[in-house]
């Protein structure tokens, strides 16, 4: 159980942080509803899904043939994480905001599931998180989709509660600068004490 607190912990931030699946999700709600952003979430979920199968598997495949090859895929994802919190501390000084287009989509679902499935910083977060957290003495295929479960869980919470509430506010084609920053300072030192705590252990 400390396991999967000390992951939910370490992943909820990457999900705060604006990537295209929010922003689809956030577009949707604009275009449309909240109905549309929660069905963008629900094809979002399923396109993780196939992700998590994927990455479960494959990583347990690579622990048992290769375990030099596992430990430079867990370095190489503390890399990928020290590399996101630099970059998001450093769009705290930037002048850039992000743009929602309010376009909505016939069929949220299948584009949502297409958005995730599609997106290679999915399977990067995917590879640079997981293999921090299985335990290679154990069922590794188990223990990587209990993870993922997690994620995916979490994604569908994080994003319909976003749906709802962005569906209250009033519709700006624009993100508010300084609420973006404050995100993305916070997001940035908690994925920047997530690869210090996974380097120490």
């Amino acid at each position: 159980m400390s396991v999967l607190v000390l992951f939910a912990l370490t992943v909820t931030p990457l999900i705060f942080t604006p990537g295209p699946d929010m922003l689809f999700v956030l577009s949707q709600v604009m275009g449309k509803d909240a109905k549309a952003g929660l069905m963008a979430t629900l094809g979002i979920c399923s396109g993780y899904l196939v992700h998590s199968i994927l990455v479960a598997v494959g990583l347990a495949a690579i622990i048992v043939s290769f375990p030099l090859l596992f430990e430079t895929i867990r370095w190489l994802g503390i890399a990928y994480l020290i590399y996101l919190a630099v970059s998001l501390l450093k769009s705290v000084l930037s002048k850039n905001t992000i743009r929602i287009e309010n376009k909505s989509s016939s069929s949220p679902i299948k584009k949502g599931f297409f958005t995730a499935l599609l997106n290679p910083k999915g399977m990067l977060i995917y590879f640079a998180i997981l293999p921090q957290f299985i335990d290679k003495s154990g069922s590794t295929v188990v223990q990587g989709l209990i993870l993922s479960c997690v994620f995916i869980a979490l994604i569908f919470i994080v994003y319909c509660s976003l749906s709802l509430i962005f569906a209250q506010i009033s519709q700006k084609t624009q993100i508010d600068a300084r609420k973006q920053k404050w995100v993305d300072g916070v997001s940035g030192g908690l994925i920047g004490l997530a690869a210090a705590w996974l380097i120490a252990n």
